[in-house]
């Protein structure tokens, strides 16, 4: 099988502020800004107050709802309020947990700790503890991890990839997750294996890290899973793509992976499963990449949810230089924020500081019809039509151009000659369409 996709970009990959940079951990914050919405659904519901004392681990927000999922304390200490507060992913004030830190860390008991019993826990047991825990998808898209544990029924799930590419460039936490972490990975895959019964299970790499590569193939040894080493290529981490690299299916237009029998899962959220099932520790911290080529110090940090950006650029010892942007996540699919002062959440991967001179902004000129974006997308899309039913509010159109199928990779701005903002334009050609979908619906 071939190891990579049709189309896609090979962007600068900027690893090298930080791949050599062990995992260290950051002292939890003396006030953590806890979110009530850090997954993709209904945001949770606080049960917690101002003036309440909570522990380390203590169900701070419970699930409105199936797709939802629970929040927990990074800390112990009391909650000096439930207000709004900047969300890095939103970009408004979103309900927020405020706790102020004890410094005791004292720990809720909320979870079972199965120990070295792991691997006997039923799969209906599992699904309730992810839940419970309230993991969710770690690579960005925070999908709760007990929902797609739960497949339709009549879905068979005979395939399971974990994601280590981490094609994103300056990114690489999941990269010394695999170093540092590699049988807690290759426990909480085989966890998501047995709650699935798939048979075929595999761990998919970027051959850019030959050393994470190296150290999973000796550590699945006896296990029945298969590392596969995939071409350097943005972007490779897609599941989707992802999925046509390893296996040669293809996800159906407005299909799911499950569509064809495929699950794919960031290895840090199997890991965070191995730790809820085996530890009884919830989701309350992860690895976060922080650099920059004006970051004095870049890191990856074991950092606890609920740490705002401006103590871990503290941490790695400032900008060298005046911030002109903060990006949350990889440069790529990332999104700019207007402060510091927004908290880490669950699905937060990276913290990347730039200066005036890295940033290039040119003006956005007329398409000249290339076709570069229509050879580079990785999803066999259209995107300068698609833009183009965006702009002038072409719903119809944009829906047969299949605008709902597009990644939101922005392969297609990079390479744009005219600087066009094409993915910007995509993303509402997307709301539009779904918003046509939802009146018919109602009609």
């Amino acid at each position: 099988m071939a190891d990579t996709f049709s189309g896609g970009i090979h962007p600068p990959e900027e690893k090298r502020y930080s791949s050599d940079a062990p995992i260290e951990t950051l002292p939890a914050p003396e006030v953590a800004f806890i979110p009530l919405s850090q997954h993709i659904g209904a945001p949770a519901q606080p049960t917690v107050k101002k003036g309440d004392r909570v522990l380390m681990g203590q169900t701070i927000g419970e699930p409105a709802g199936f797709v939802s999922a629970a929040i927990h304390s990074s800390v112990s200490g009391k909650v000096k309020d439930v207000a709004l507060h900047m969300h890095p992913v939103t970009g408004k004030p979103e309900p927020t947990v405020i706790i102020e830190n004890d410094g005791l860390d004292e720990r809720a008991e909320e979870l079972t700790a199965h120990g070295e019993s792991w691997q006997v826990v039923e799969p209906d047991e599992i699904r309730k503890i992810a839940a419970n825990a309230g993991i969710v998808g770690m690579g960005g898209a925070t999908f709760p991890t007990h929902v797609k544990l739960s497949p339709p029924k009549g879905k068979i799930i005979d395939t399971v990839l974990l994601n280590g590419a981490e094609c994103e460039p300056y990114l690489t936490a999941d990269h010394r997750l695999m170093l540092e972490f590699p049988d807690d990975i290759v426990r909480g895959h085989l966890l998501i294996g047995k709650t699935l019964g798939a048979g075929r299970l595999g761990i998919c790499i970027e051959k850019n890290k030959p050393d994470a590569i190296e150290v999973l193939q000796k550590r699945v040894e006896g296990t029945g899973i298969k590392v596969h080493p995939l071409a350097v290529k943005y972007p490779q981490g897609a599941e989707k793509q992802m999925i046509v690299a390893v296996t040669g299916r293809e996800v159906p237009s407005g299909g799911l992976p499950f569509d064809c029998g495929c699950y794919v899962q960031n290895v840090g959220t199997a890991k965070a499963l191995y730790d809820a099932v085996s530890k009884g520790v919830p989701l309350i911290e992860r690895v976060v990449t922080v650099s920059g080529p004006i970051l004095k110090e870049p890191a990856n940090l074991m950092v606890r949810v609920g740490t705002r950006y401006s103590e871990l650029i503290e941490a790695c010892g400032g900008a060298i230089e005046d911030i002109y942007k903060i990006i949350s996540g990889g440069p790529m699919m990332g999104l700019a924020q207007f402060s510091d002062e927004v908290p880490v959440t669950k699905g937060t991967s990276g913290v990347l500081l730039f200066g005036a001179e890295d940033v290039e902004v040119r003006p956005e000129l007329a398409c000249i019809n290339c076709a570069k974006c229509v050879d580079i997308c990785p999803a066999f899309l259209m995107p300068t039509r698609i833009a183009q039913c965006a702009e002038y509010e072409n719903v119809e159109m944009a829906e047969k151009f299949g605008a709902l199928d597009c990644i939101e990779c922005g392969s297609c701005a990079f390479i744009c000659p005219s600087d066009r903002k094409l993915l910007h334009y995509i993303r509402r050609a997307k709301a539009l369409v779904r918003a046509e979908i939802a009146r018919r619906s109602q009609s």
